[in-house]
């Protein structure tokens, strides 16, 4: 009898991979083994897989061109299988695809979400440890969990997140589709992270100039946090200060300052890339502000997954939701980053068009 190893989940179970799809895996150096695993498991699923390696990226590095070359050669399935990001493209940032009048700004988007052609899984800082425990899960109960929650999020036209460390924050929602990781990427178009297991949306986003609008109050980050040179565990909170969808004041300490440093990077950068022409005109301005935009509401849901200090895992967790910096999920707020950061032991309250309301999460436990 064949043993279920990780690999087998994800290229039998996750992806479902079929005989002769071409399957594309790009790697690092660091994940190597991971990444030979998975190209195994796909040859033995009759597929036909490359295994292409790249050095390790940063949140705002640029992919390898052999990478996008890959990519475009439109794989039925794509593993990015990286130590700690794919890396971005600046030929599709400067120039971006476009399709029924949404803008896609790397391939690997345009793909997955745009043309709907490819699945995919990606696994920035994927470790083989984490990988051992937390993908040989009960897929079914995650996907009746994924799905019982995304539903109270239906029609909702706000949500208010408290904890005990001080977050405080009202979230407008209205218009808004819950996104289910739910580790089922079998069908062009899906895909997600592995681990799996969150639910997750963009919030509306808000404009500096009117008050009321976007996202309100404070969060207290007390889990871990993705800074622009990595993850970790935060010894003292970050309090961040929110004002119509956007950070408006950061406090605490060396963690404080790491999240300030790589948002102050992002705007830096953003506006020097316009004027290299690796952004178009007037576009430099509209990353530079998004990359204070808070552009995700996430909750956990992988039984297996623990705040370890690296995000992948930390932002599954049960009692556990998340709020990114930066780049959103619904393509109206495009930035050269996404910060992800963990609050633990949420109170989350969901609030319809009717006026009536629904705790989804009370103290960190599950209410569904």
């Amino acid at each position: 009898m064949k043993k279920i190893t990780p690999a087998y989940t994800v290229i039998n179970t996750v992806l479902k991979v079929k005989k002769s799809e071409k399957v594309i895996i790009a790697a690092n150096p660091e994940t190597n083994l991971i990444a030979q695993d998975l190209y195994t498991e796909a040859l033995a699923a009759g597929a036909e897989p490359t295994l292409i390696f790249q050095p390790a990226k940063k949140a705002m590095d640029s992919a390898e061109p052999a990478v996008i070359a890959a990519l475009k050669t439109e794989p039925q399935v794509f593993l990015s299988i990286s130590y700690m990001k794919l890396g971005k493209e600046p030929a599709a940032i400067a120039n971006p695809y476009e399709i029924n009048g949404e803008k896609f700004d790397s391939t690997f988007d345009y793909l997955l979400n745009g043309k709907k052609v490819m699945r995919s899984v990606w696994t920035p800082g994927l470790t083989q440890d984490m990988f051992e425990r937390t993908v040989n899960i009960d897929y079914d109960l995650l996907a009746e969990r994924c799905k019982k929650l995304s539903k109270k999020f239906e029609n909702a036209v706000s949500a208010h997140v408290t904890a005990p460390a001080g977050t405080d924050l009202i979230i407008p929602l209205e218009g808004r589709k819950p996104f289910d990781d739910n580790g089922d990427f079998s069908k062009p178009g899906s895909g997600g992270n592995i681990p799996a297991g969150e639910v997750f949306l963009s919030p509306v986003v808000g404009d500096p100039k009117i008050d009321g609008t976007g996202c309100n109050g404070k969060i207290v980050y007390d889990g871990s946090m993705t800074f622009g040179d990595g993850d970790s565990i935060i010894k003292t909170p970050i309090d961040v200060t929110v004002k119509n969808g956007f950070v408006t004041e950061i406090k605490g300490a060396e963690e404080a300052k790491r999240l300030l440093n790589t948002i102050t990077e992002a705007e830096t950068k953003a506006a020097k890339m316009e004027k290299e022409g690796k952004l178009p005109k007037g576009q430099g301005a509209v990353y530079a502000r998004n990359a204070r935009n808070i552009g995700e509401l996430g909750i956990g849901l992988n039984p297996s997954a623990t705040i370890a200090g690296n995000m992948l895992e930390d932002e599954k967790a049960f009692r556990t939701c998340h709020f990114a910096i930066g780049q959103n999920y619904d393509g109206d707020a495009p930035s050269l980053i996404h910060l992800d950061g963990v609050v633990r032991n949420p109170t989350i309250v969901i609030t319809y068009k009717d006026g009536k309301t629904f705790t989804a999460l009370e103290n960190g436990e599950l209410k569904i």
